[in-house]
């Protein structure tokens, strides 16, 4: 993750799954994210890199809702809303990814200064159009 108190750059960190099943990997992730971050209640990946997108994915004791955009949203990136309209926008590590390519790019997302989408870190090149929206 960024580091707190500074300024987001295109992305706020990474994520690391084991594998491409939202059920399996996604309930780990968002129960982190409860504890240091507030109830996470929606995320959306993009469908290309997951072969399905439940509506409703259980997590301790709460369901978060998931959905998809295949145009408006990176492959590479999730993105995860709170409860309190806080939104992440998380690079994706590809599951078959080494442990020192994984390092290397998740260190890229949360640093403030990166410029790149998900998709051109992952591609290794500079970003094509994309612009992050505002936050709020």
């Amino acid at each position: 993750m960024t580091p707190t108190g500074t300024p987001a750059g295109r992305l706020d960190g990474a994520w690391w799954p084991r594998s491409r099943d939202l059920l399996r990997e996604l309930p780990a992730l968002a129960a982190e994210l409860d504890r240091s971050w507030g109830r996470v209640t929606r995320i959306t990946v993009n469908p290309a890199r997951w072969p399905a997108v439940p509506r409703r994915i259980p997590v301790a004791g709460h369901n978060v809702h998931a959905g998809w955009f295949d145009r408006e949203q990176d492959e590479h990136e999730i993105m995860v809303r709170s409860y309190t309209t806080h939104r992440l926008d998380l690079l994706v590590v590809p599951p078959e990814t080494t442990a020192d390519e994984a390092r290397r790019l998740m260190a890229a997302a949360a640093d403030p200064r990166n410029p790149l989408t998900a998709d051109a870190l992952i591609a290794g090149g500079p970003a094509e159009g994309h612009s992050k929206e505002p936050r709020v």
